[in-house]
């Protein structure tokens, strides 16, 4: 039971290293970067033997990594988009964002305005094709650009990983009509749910690697050269501001109503402080009656 549980783990860690590292191996796959460094030069190109490569007996995960500059980074996308659903493919991500490098306002009329924005856009694409139809959206890509930045087309061999995955099926097939044979226990129950555990990623990794090969991965990167302008049509908000800013007679007359509104407050703060008013007016009387008998004293006494 102890060997039996070894051989589970064991082909488990295999198993999980095949499909979770990916391995760039050099027989039989092709590897192109292409640069170029002078935007006046004009580029022969051809789509790479790696997009389009088919070997006897071999079988390829196909990916590319595109990065250029075009006339139009919207229409460029829009275009692209068009023709992956014409050829069966998909995006499955696309980050298009401009960015604003000035803008000003300036003004054309009392009413009017234009708002002049300097701006330069990017776009960032992931898209699956067929793998079959990868040459032609390349192809169809380079034709969009004005010049490209870099381009890399790769070809992972994957003939070994796949006869491993069946082998290692297979072996899980065999270990689970081994542990059928076992009598019925605790250990057995835990032996057979790890068996099916190992098979259920193995069916996983099958689908994962089956879908790579049917559609090969695509990432764009589209940038525009130079920045580029929009002219927005606004309202005058400085003349606005200023036509509403101040009217006479309607200030006037609000400013009429407020103080007779700040009167009546007056009187009624005065009425509810009525207690302390009085109480400061005997104070003052008082203090006022003192006063008049010191002076009277001091008039009448002998000097």
């Amino acid at each position: 039971m102890k060997n039996l549980n070894s051989k589970i783990a064991l082909g488990f860690l295999v198993l999980t290293a095949v499909f979770s590292c990916k391995k760039y191996e050099q027989n039989g796959a092709s590897q192109e970067l292409m640069s170029v460094s002078d935007s006046a030069m004009i580029v022969s190109d051809s789509i790479s033997s790696a997009a389009t490569m088919q070997v006897k007996d071999k079988q390829f995960i196909k990916t590319a990594d595109v990065s250029m500059e075009v006339k139009d980074v919207y229409d460029a996308t829009v275009a692209i988009e068009k023709s992956l659903q014409e050829l069966g493919g998909f995006v499955t991500s696309s980050r298009l964002n401009s960015q604003i490098m000035s803008e000003e306002t300036f003004n054309t009329s009392d009413e009017n305005a234009m708002l002049v924005r300097k701006f330069q856009t990017e776009n960032s694409m992931q898209v699956r094709v067929p793998t079959e139809k990868l040459g032609a959206l390349l192809q169809f890509i380079n034709d969009r650009k004005i010049f490209l930045n870099s381009r890399v087309i790769l070809a992972e061999d994957v003939t070994s990983n796949i006869k491993l995955a069946e082998l290692e099926s297979q072996r899980t097939k065999k270990t689970q009509e081994n542990i059928s044979k076992i009598k019925n226990n605790v250990e057995k129950v835990k032996v057979s749910d790890q068996n099916m555990s190992e098979g259920n990623y193995q069916k996983v990794a099958g689908l994962e690697m089956s879908d790579q090969l049917k559609y090969s991965t695509v990432d764009i990167h589209l940038k525009e050269p130079a920045v580029r302008t929009a002219e927005i049509a606004v309202t005058n908000t400085v003349n606005m501001d200023n036509k509403y800013k101040f009217n006479f007679l309607f200030d006037l007359k609000n400013a009429s109503v407020e103080g007779f509104y700040l009167i009546q407050k007056i009187i009624v703060g005065l009425v509810s402080i009525w207690p302390i008013l009085l109480i400061a007016g005997f104070l003052f009387y008082f203090l006022r009656k003192r006063k008049t008998n010191v002076k009277f004293h001091e008039t009448n006494s002998p000097k």
